[in-house]
């Protein structure tokens, strides 16, 4: 259990923080949150875990105790849940839901900076920044923001997968809070800190951390809460303005749950966990090695949500998945393999340029594919009117013989990598390169 302090707060001058105009209502937040938090716990690979659960439930009741008054809703309901993942990230929902990374935990000096987070993540909530957000971008439609709501809860590739699962099952804009937005829920944070016994200046030093670590790509907190800048500063000023006795600092139960998770297995990236958990929906329904139909000589078009059309031969099935759609013909897909056809997904990056985007997709597509071979040079290309690099690589087959495979890569407009590979085996390549050609040319992207 968390140390019981009592502490007395005087806000002598704390800013006086106005909930955004919001055209939802507030059932709307809690249904629009209650919906993304059940999808969430079946995508999250979420810490089961009596002692974690504990820890962040106790923390988080705490937090909630310590609403204003004038911020406060009966119909909210707060629930805490930890994600077994390394990235240093939480986010809430609509209504109350909350989802806390246990690499979040982890990277923390204090409890302190757990605690600020936590207030952050619940001003966003008492806020009603969700719903605020999506009235300013004329979005007034439930059912619309849903994906968009519950992919910002996971943010890298599996906030994309998830955000996009209302469409096709990836790709399309996480819904990120804007600079202001921020703002507000760093200086509220700050003072449900205050009321709840916190140092606030526990959070600016997590952000201190973050902030660090922003070079490597490794915290999602920085894409979906930007800096509105000086952040650092004006959450210490902000904390100067408010008196705390008897400030919580270190406790035993924040030193006993972080000697707990060093005792458990070390937890995942949030991309190995999605692979890990993915379950394709209709690819082991056929086993690959059968035989395989020529491409047929009409062809039939996808929408695949509102990110792009394609057209594929008729006789191709359309196999989706968390992360991506595959186009290929009956005897040639199963157990998560292809061995004809063309596939199209979408993956966020967090480097700088479409060369090392790329370089990173190789990378990763050869983790699952030891055999894997590439030709040492990229070709600078033209795809859906933007431009593009084509890779060429070479790979083992399951019946032991070689595969080409023709890797495209371009970006989309928010900065995503879009992708198209296309694969057949190395003696029948030549006969499939006019029909990959005719697939790649029918694309019509809609970003």
């Amino acid at each position: 259990m968390l140390a019981s302090v009592t502490a007395s707060v005087v806000l002598s001058a704390g800013s006086r923080v106005t909930p955004p105009d919001n055209k939802y209502t507030v059932a709307q937040d809690v249904q629009l949150g209650q919906q993304a938090a059940d999808e969430m716990r079946k995508q999250l690979p979420l810490l089961k875990d009596d002692a974690a659960q504990s820890y962040v439930e106790t923390l988080g009741n705490r937090l909630v105790a310590a609403i204003p008054p004038e911020l406060q809703h009966a119909e909210f309901h707060y629930t805490f849940e930890v994600v077994n993942v390394r990235e240093i990230n939480a986010s809430a929902l609509p209504g109350g839901p909350m989802f806390v990374n246990r690499g979040m935990i982890e990277s923390a000096h204090a409890e302190g900076e757990i605690a600020g987070v936590m207030a952050h993540e619940i001003s966003h909530v008492v806020l009603r920044h969700g719903t605020a957000q999506q009235s300013r971008a004329g979005k007034y439609q439930a059912g619309a923001i849903l994906g968009q709501i519950a992919g910002a809860v996971l943010g890298g590739v599996a906030g994309e997968a998830v955000a996009g699962a209302s469409q096709f099952g990836f790709g399309t804009a996480l819904l990120r809070f804007s600079r202001d937005f921020e703002k507000q829920a760093d200086l509220e944070g700050v003072q449900i800190m205050a009321a709840a016994g916190y140092d606030p200046r526990d959070l600016a030093n997590l952000f201190k951390t973050i902030e660090s670590k922003g070079g490597g790509g490794d915290p999602q907190w920085l894409s979906d809460h930007p800096n509105p800048g000086n952040r650092v500063a004006y959450i210490i000023e902000e904390a100067s303005r408010v008196t705390i006795q008897n400030p919580v600092r270190d406790t035993q139960a924040f030193d006993q749950i972080r000697a707990h998770f060093k005792q458990l297995p070390p937890a995942p990236t949030t991309e190995e966990a999605v692979k890990a958990k993915a379950q394709p929906t209709n690819r082991d329904t056929a086993r690959a090695g059968g035989p395989v139909a020529p491409p047929s000589t009409s062809y039939r078009s996808y929408t695949e949500g509102n990110l792009f059309r394609v057209a594929v031969p008729a006789n191709w099935r359309e196999l989706a998945d968390n992360t991506s759609v595959t186009f290929a013909p009956d005897g040639a897909f199963g157990q998560g393999i292809f061995t004809h056809g063309v596939q199209i997904g979408i993956g966020r990056h967090e480097s700088h340029g479409l060369l090392d985007a790329t370089e990173e997709l190789i990378a990763s597509l050869s983790q699952g594919n030891p055999g894997m071979t590439r030709s040492n040079s990229f070709d600078r290309v033209v795809i859906v009117r933007r431009e593009a690099l084509r890779t060429v690589l070479g790979n083992q087959t399951p019946g032991g013989g070689r595969e080409t495979i023709n890797l495209f890569t371009t970006e989309l407009r928010n900065g995503n990598l879009f992708y198209i590979v296309a694969v057949a085996p190395e003696d029948e390549f030549p006969s499939y390169r006019g029909v990959f050609d005719r697939v790649i040319a029918s694309i019509q992207l809609n970003d």
